[in-house]
């Protein structure tokens, strides 16, 4: 223990709870901010279907009036891609991106 010269200066029944307690308030300050900055976390944790959330928190104002903004891009199990995109009128559509493996031959 290269610290033990510590325990002389600061009692362990005060020191011990001290560090437990930070630890404590520090992993409730982390998973605070993780709940209060994405919008994922909440849909998972009610089981909703992931990026399926408020689309009024996604809709942020583009530097441009005229142009869309992608809003969510949520990964698909055949490795394609789903993207939500919020279109200048504030209407929202759906376009799905595929490798070229998982194209259908036409």
């Amino acid at each position: 223990m290269n610290n033990a010269k510590m325990w002389l200066v600061v009692p362990p029944a005060v020191g011990v709870p001290l560090f437990l307690g930070a630890v404590a308030v520090g992993s409730f300050a982390v998973h605070v901010a993780v709940l209060s900055n994405t919008s994922w976390v909440s849909d998972f944790l009610s089981g909703q279907e992931l990026g399926s959330g408020d689309m009024a928190a996604a809709t942020m104002i583009a530097p441009d009036a005229n142009t869309a903004k992608a809003s969510y891009v949520v990964p698909q199990a055949d490795g394609s891609f789903e993207v939500t995109i919020i279109l200048p009128d504030g209407t929202a559509t759906k376009a799905l991106i595929q490798p070229p493996s998982v194209q259908p031959e036409l």
